[in-house]
Formats: structure tokens, sequence, C-alpha cells
């Protein structure tokens, strides 16, 4: 299989795509049209008129077969690992400019991403044994691999009886199967009976495992995806599948076994080698789409900043650190997003259920300040340079609403006599330091007394090393005081 980068959002014209894969206009034609099918692939026209993906519309997007260049790009909306047919397209996110080959980045946003999974459940691992639908491939050779490196081989053992053995003494067998010896009414055992558990190495689902963890491994290394999901190569078997029977043989003791057992694990190794068999397991004989990734890393992005910046939206008033005790009409049981308003509608009588949700709030204490910090992480890659046009920014809406979220605490903010509130947003860099990248204001609403929106962007290895360690981030490193109004 041949092993490419793909970098999310940028427009691929299909010349470009052709030179990439080395494939004929056929086979371009094919995988295009698989992966529109799958969501992630979009064809867009190239009319100077929609050259800002910021401005773009679900109807600007045309589902179309024609590869030959023409009035159509292609937009990839995917980070992650993609494979179809012969090629392992590896998306890596759009805020990486200077490195064409980021195989570090990804590497680390692979990480992000199980993490990230672990706790949302959104990568579907395999579906049960007797459904009839497709499957994610490449989740299912993943779950094998780091399975086995947790877990180590499918084993199964068997309890045997030894006399005088170094296993543990079966005092039932003992009295029950030997005589004994009596002095002064004791009896007393020469011969003990012993048990112990042994593994049975010549097990069929043990050594069909460890078969394919070998033969998944050796896949991936090949295409560079061992790499990539930062796994060690795993070679503990020599047999290959045929050994073990036709593909009927093979299911048939896999469902058999599967019968006998009721731990969890066992089952859900079971159930990945029988789909690893019963759909062909190697990528490269099959043509439909894998995915190992997420069409909506803004979501990551969002978790990973909700994270390291210590977030404290969710948590309870009596919990936080306020520079003044708690003032009446306040709950210790509230929590910061329960002050925001909902919209009353006199119609009903009634609020309605939705309202603004901040992506994270915090409070912190700097210097003998006490600040109040709304920020928004936003997955943008926006193009400030002097004296043009801003392009690819947050749009109006997400200014309009960081404002929103400043009126919103307000009155909490200044009950509790906090002596800094500040908006921010938080954007993905590639590489470096956190920068300072200025405010974004409406003149019109800062003349209500509300602070221009500071704009920062965050080294994503920085903020993903973080997240993967569980660490937060020094909250003086984004030097956020007063925005910059000359």
């Amino acid at each position: 299989m041949k092993s490419v980068f793909i970098k999310e959002q940028k427009r691929y014209t299909p010349k470009e795509l052709r030179g990439l894969l080395e494939c004929s206009e056929d086979e371009l034609l094919l995988v295009l049209q698989r992966l529109k099918e799958s969501g992630i692939l979009k064809a867009c026209r190239t009319s100077e008129l929609y050259r800002d993906l910021s401005v773009l519309q679900e109807d600007d997007f045309e589902e179309t077969g024609e590869t030959d260049g023409g009035d159509f790009v292609y937009i990839f909306h995917f980070v992650g690992v993609i494979a179809v047919s012969r090629w392992i397209l590896k998306c890596y996110p759009k805020y990486v400019v200077k490195d064409k080959k980021p195989r570090e980045h990804l590497k680390q946003v692979m990480k992000v991403l199980e993490k990230y999974n672990s706790r949302n459940q959104t990568l579907h691992m395999f579906y049960d044994i007797n459904e009839n639908k497709a499957f994610n491939r490449l989740t299912v050779l993943w779950f094998l691999l780091t399975d086995y490196f947790e877990n180590g081989s499918y084993m199964n053992t068997k309890e045997i009886i030894e006399t005088n053995g170094t296993g543990e003494v079966s005092w039932d067998r003992t009295i029950h199967g030997t005589d004994a010896f009596f002095v002064r009414n004791r009896p007393y055992y020469m011969d003990l009976k012993t048990q112990r558990r042994i593994t049975n190495d010549n097990d069929y689902c043990k050594r069909l495992h460890e078969c394919i963890v070998s033969l998944v491994s050796r896949e991936l290394k090949d295409t560079d995806l061992l790499y990539i999901f930062g796994i060690s190569e795993i070679d503990v078997s020599d047999e290959k599948l045929e050994d073990f029977g036709d593909t009927e043989e093979i299911l048939r003791r896999i469902e058999h076994e599967l019968n006998l057992q009721f731990v969890t694990r066992k089952q859900m190794v079971l159930k990945a080698i029988h789909t690893y068999v019963s759909h062909g397991g190697s990528l490269a004989e099959n043509d439909a789409v894998s995915l190992f990734g997420t069409s909506s890393f803004y979501r990551v992005w969002e978790e990973v900043c909700a994270d390291i910046f210590d977030n404290k939206l969710y948590s309870l008033l009596g919990n936080l650190d306020l520079p003044v005790p708690l003032c009446e009409g306040y709950s210790q049981n509230e929590r910061l997003i329960d002050l925001i308003e909902k919209p009353y509608w006199s119609a009903s009588g009634m609020e309605a259920k939705d309202t603004l949700i901040p992506d994270l709030v915090t409070v912190y204490n700097s210097g003998g300040s006490s600040q109040f910090l709304i920020f928004d992480a936003k997955y943008y890659v926006p193009v400030l340079n002097k004296g043009e046009t801003p392009k690819d920014q947050p749009g109006i809406e997400s200014v309009t609403k960081q404002y929103l979220y400043q009126l919103a605490f307000q009155r909490f903010v200044q009950d509790h006599k906090f002596q800094v509130i500040r908006n921010c947003f938080l954007l993905p860099a590639e590489d470096g330091k956190i920068t300072d990248k200025g405010y974004v204001s409406m003149p019109m609403l800062d003349g209500l007394g509300l602070q221009k929106i500071c704009v920062r962007f965050i080294p994503a290895d920085l903020a993903y090393s973080r997240y993967l360690a569980s660490e937060k981030i020094d909250m003086n490193m984004l030097v956020i005081g007063e925005p910059d109004t000359g």
C-alpha cells in the first residue's frame, strides 16, 4: 500500500491528487467517490467568489464525477488516518503550514485522538459478529494491537492436581485421597495434593490471536502506521492464517469459544478476531473506506483547551477560589453555567431550554490580582497581516457571542469583586511559543464597557503534551492584560 500525507481543508486539484497517489484517472475517480460517500471529502467550485473557506456554505459543495480539473477542487474534512483501496492517507491538521510531512506531529495528534475517544467513545470499534454491517477496519487493527500490549496473548488455563507439587495445597483432596498417620490423635500426611493453573500454549485461540496480531503489526509497519499510532512492533508468531483452517472453520471455532467465555476482555478480543477473519482483515485486500480520526477536529481542540486551561464552567460556586465569600443570592450548589440567563418567551410564560454556552471559563490569581477569564477555543487558521483584510478568521457570530458571555457573567464578577475580567480567543498554531495576536473589537459593544477580545495563538504541540500528561498550563504564559488600543 502507498502511504501519503494529506492536509485538512487544503484545496487539491485532480492533477495534484493523481500525482500524490500515483494512480490513473479511473482509479482516482473511484477513490474520490468512496471518500465522498464517507462524508470526509467535498468537491468545491474554484470560483474566486468561494476562495475563502470561512464563507463557504453547504450549497457551494457539489457532488461531481469529473476528475479532469476544470471547475472543481477537492477538500478533505478529516484529521487522522484513512485506508481506502491500496492507499493510506495520513490527514494532518490544517494549522500545520511549514512541515509538509508532519510525521511527529501526526503521531502526537493520534495519541490525542486516542485519549479523546477514551472519554467520548466516538470511534466505533466493531459491530457484533451477527450484524451484517460495514465495520471500521482500522480501528479493529488498532484495538488488537493496543489490547495485546496491555493484556498480552489470549490465554486459557487449566487446573492440574499433583502430589507434593509446587502449587497450593488442596486439603480436601489430600484428606480424601491420601492416607494419614496419626500421632497422639493428630493426623499427619506424608503426601500432599497440590493444585496449580498452567497455560495451554497450544490452545487454538491463543495461537490464532498471536498469528493475527503479528500479521497486523507487519502490515501497519509497512505503511508507517505503527509509528503514527505509537505502537511497537509485535512478532510472536510465524504461523499463517491458512494454518488454522478455512474461513468457515476458523469462525466456527471462535464462535464456540465465545459461547464458553464470560470475561469481557476475552469476549472483545474474540469478537475483534472474528471481525478480522470474516471481513478479510488485510487493508490491502479491501476497497472499503476505513477511518481512525474525526471530521470534527474542532471538538478535540475545544476539549484540549478546556482541559489544560482548567475549565470551571461546570464547577460548583462553593468550590471556586473567589476574591470574597460567596454573596447572598447565590447558591453553593449552583454552577457558573447556571448563571447564564435563558431566553424568556412570554407567549408560553416559560424560558427556553438552551442558552449561551462558553467553551471554558476559569478564575485565577496573578500577583494578587483576581481574574475572571472567558475563553473560546476556535479551530481556525486566520490570516492576519498588517494592512490586509482578515481572512479565515472567526465570524461575526463568534465575536458577538464572546461579548455576550461577558455580559452574562458581569453581575457575578462585580458582586465578587474580581479585579479583572477578560475575553480571549484560543487558536492553534504549528509551533513556537504562545503568540499575542492583538485583539478583535466592535466599538458599539466596547461603548457598553465590555472588554475587547484578546487573540492568542497556542502551539498545538505544547497544548497536546499538557493534555496527554493531564497537566494545566501556566495562565501567566497567555499574558492577558489590558488589550493594546494603540
